[in-house]
């Protein structure tokens, strides 16, 4: 019989993440304050490119994002291991909350970006660098995600997920 870990990085980041969004929920002007967002410059929340991979748009949106997180982030950790794992979710995470900030802002628009799906990207990309057998079917999965949502009316962050696509595939020549 297999033992399951419970204890993985993996496990505490989706746990902390639940619990963000019950701050985040709880507290007056939440998903703003710990959105990514113009009040990044103009209010100097310079912790914002961290707290917008823990705060979401919805219960709907946290239990998808950590769904695909238990799915990819347990295959991550398991195969390269937590310091690899943690790299490419934080640092990755980060700068892809910056690059998708530092796009909508060269564009002139004001959205506010929450949720883990550009940190998830990055892994999905790591991945797709490596796993050539799987490549195309985490590509569909990743413009699906991107896309899809769009075509139904969904506000998402489309460039989010690409923009962590192309970081998680270049942080894998560094990894």
């Amino acid at each position: 019989m297999a033992r399951t870990k419970v204890f993985t990085l993996t496990n505490l980041i989706i746990l902390a993440t639940i619990f963000m969004y019950i701050v985040q929920t709880s507290m007056q002007h939440g998903t703003i304050l710990l959105g990514m967002n113009i009040f990044f410059l103009e209010y100097d929340l310079w912790y914002q490119p961290l707290s917008s991979i823990f705060a979401h748009g919805g219960i709907f949106h946290l239990a998808m994002n950590m769904f695909v997180l238990y799915q990819f982030g347990t295959l991550l950790e398991e195969q390269k291991g937590k310091f690899t794992f943690a790299i490419l979710y934080f640092i990755g995470g980060i700068v892809t909350s910056l690059v998708s900030f530092l796009f909508i802002y060269s564009l002139g628009l004001n959205h506010n970006l929450v949720g883990a799906s550009g940190a998830i990207c990055v892994l999905l990309g790591y991945v797709a660098l490596y796993d050539r057998f799987n490549r195309k079917g985490i590509l569909v999965w990743v413009l699906l995600i991107s896309f899809a949502p769009l075509l139904i009316g969904m506000p998402i962050a489309w460039y989010a997920h690409l923009i962590g696509f192309a970081i998680g595939w270049l942080l894998g020549y560094f990894i």
